[in-house]
């Protein structure tokens, strides 16, 4: 039995362990990633209990027009002269029980539960918005992380194809070296130019590294190591993207309408003129319908003889109470008038705060909008650039192998094409995800279709993006920070 149970161990260990190291050679999708950060995010589970919360207000008002219940009990010991059965005070010591069940049920109130119960409810309504842009920033902030790492990856790409193209020369400028077509001043260039590559692959490797690294860290990764992301096709996404850019008051117009942020306003102005109705329940009287029953046990210590029995007192001593009570407000310390004025002041900060809302997000998909068409304008610019430096390198190269340029002159060329590269990426990039703003705006599903890249299948990852970038600096997108450095 033993050995079986030790075998039974070393079984679900080897799993684990294979599970383990499954999981660390996966590629994470978009859709992983955001999926995982949802679930873990601190941010997201405060949002759900918020709303929880406001599921128990919302059952604590609706649960106001039910009827209370209340039962009471009491034990009276008297010493001396107290009163008898035959209400005489005579020199003795008596006790008196009693027992007492009563309920009320609220009539009318001003309108006051109607009121919090349909305040109430929007006040659900609102927070579940809330957990709805909390989730949208969370799939925002991953999403500019996500693309942060595909960006120093095609970075890093570019650098190692330099260090290639450097690597081939400096065997060529060897041979040149050799056959005496050109100084021995230039193999050390050549060498030089190689050992800067290098470098520049090494920054690059660095800058992917950390990027991942604070991709893994935004999940809440137990661990870094082996973690690493699926890369789409996207030279086909931007062919895509190309054609789908949205007028900004189209995009305008669905948002206004379905922006979590933007509903979660309208409910919270909505609900402060419900508060505006409760405070008025103040100047209205009250009423409600009672009903009580009590009994009542009494016994005498000197003259137990004469006790009737515990369970004929119950009986005959019970008593019934039906009724109504009126309550009519006078004054209170003009406590109901300042509710009053409160109430009015949150649905006037209520309706700024919606229209600045609106304002705002209007302002962010504009600038969306002439942002992606300056950053299409600027790719399209880059693609020339580099089709050009791309034909001097190549002209600079022959000429070079054959003898008939200098090192300096192939370096000097060679880094137009590397910067020119560079460039091009950094415009496809910003123009990716600037219409990805306008689709996020316009209700647009945004994903990454199925393709293959380097031999691994990517999978479909829907996500929202409201990212606005611009050089080494921080935009805030719909009350949420992004990092992005280009």
């Amino acid at each position: 039995m033993e050995k079986f149970l030790n075998k039974m161990v070393f079984g679900v260990v080897l799993i684990s362990s294979v599970c383990s190291l499954c999981a660390q050679e996966t590629k994470w999708s978009l859709e992983n990633c955001i999926h995982y950060a949802m679930e873990n995010n601190i941010q997201i589970r405060q949002k759900q209990l918020e709303k929880e919360n406001n599921e128990i207000k919302l059952n604590t008002a609706r649960m106001s027009r039910l009827p209370d219940l209340n039962a009471g009990a009491g034990q009276d010991f008297y010493f001396g002269r107290s009163l008898n059965r035959n209400n005489v005070y005579e020199d003795q010591s008596s006790a008196s029980t009693s027992f007492r069940l009563s309920t009320s049920v609220p009539v009318f109130s001003g309108f006051r539960i109607n009121n919090q119960v349909k305040g109430a409810r929007l006040d659900l309504k609102a927070s579940i918005e809330d957990l709805n842009k909390a989730r949208e920033d969370v799939a925002l902030n991953v999403t500019s992380y996500y693309l942060q790492v595909l960006f120093k990856k095609e970075i890093l790409d570019v650098a190692q194809n330099q260090l290639a193209l450097s690597k081939s020369q400096l065997e060529k400028t060897e041979k040149l070296v050799e056959g005496g077509k050109n100084p021995e001043s230039a193999l050390y260039e050549s060498r030089a130019l190689v050992a800067t590559d290098e470098l520049s692959v090494t920054q690059a490797e660095n800058e992917w590294s950390l990027a991942l690294v604070d991709l893994a860290q935004l999940l809440n990764l137990e661990t870094v190591e082996g973690f690493d992301i699926q890369v789409p096709d996207i030279q086909s996404i931007m062919i895509d993207q190309t054609a789908s850019l949205v007028l900004p008051k189209d995009a305008f117009r669905y948002s206004v309408e379905n922006r979590p942020g933007i509903k979660a306003a309208m409910h919270a102005l909505e609900s402060s003129r419900y508060g505006l109705k409760q405070a008025k329940a103040g100047y209205y009287p009250s009423i409600s319908f009672g009903a009580s029953y009590g009994t009542s046990y009494y016994h005498a210590y000197q003259n137990s003889e004469g006790n009737i029995p515990f369970s004929e007192q119950m009986k005959n001593n019970g008593s019934e109470t039906v009724g109504l009570s009126l309550s009519v407000p006078l004054f209170n310390r003009f406590s109901t008038r300042n509710q009053v004025k409160q109430a009015r002041v949150q649905i006037a900060m209520q309706q700024l705060a919606l229209e600045n809302a609106k304002s705002d997000l209007y302002k962010e998909i504009e600038q969306a909008y002439y942002t992606a068409i300056a950053a299409h304008k600027k790719f399209t610019s880059s693609q020339k650039s580099v089709d050009a430096a791309r034909i001097a390198f190549e002209y600079e190269q022959k000429k070079y192998d054959a003898g008939k340029s200098t090192i300096f002159e192939y370096t000097d060329a060679k880094t137009r094409y590397e910067k020119s590269l560079s460039e091009q990426v950094q415009a496809r990039y910003e123009f990716l995800f600037r219409s990805k703003v306008l689709d996020f705006y316009n209700g647009k599903p945004l994903e990454f279709c199925k393709r293959v890249i380097s031999g691994f299948l990517i999978s479909g990852a829907i996500f929202s993006i409201g990212i606005v970038i611009y050089d080494t600096e921080v935009t805030i997108v719909s009350g949420f920070a992004y990092e992005m450095f280009f």
